[in-house]
């Protein structure tokens, strides 16, 4: 079983790393600026900009 690739606010970061913002439909919607962060494991993850975004590892973000 695969580990999750997209986090909401208020799940826990799987592993330490760095996070960033994108798009729900990143592929779709360019995002400027995203927000970036560190979580060590099991830290939360904050609130987004706004509902239509998730959280993602940054090596394992799409960016165009």
């Amino acid at each position: 079983m695969g580990e999750h690739s997209r986090y909401t606010v208020g799940q826990k970061a799987p592993n330490d790393g760095e996070y960033m913002e994108i798009g729900d439909h990143a592929v779709h919607m360019g995002i400027n600026n995203p927000k970036h962060i560190y979580l060590k494991k099991g830290e939360h993850f904050p609130e987004n900009t706004n509902d239509d975004r998730v959280w993602v590892k940054k090596d394992h973000a799409v960016t165009h």
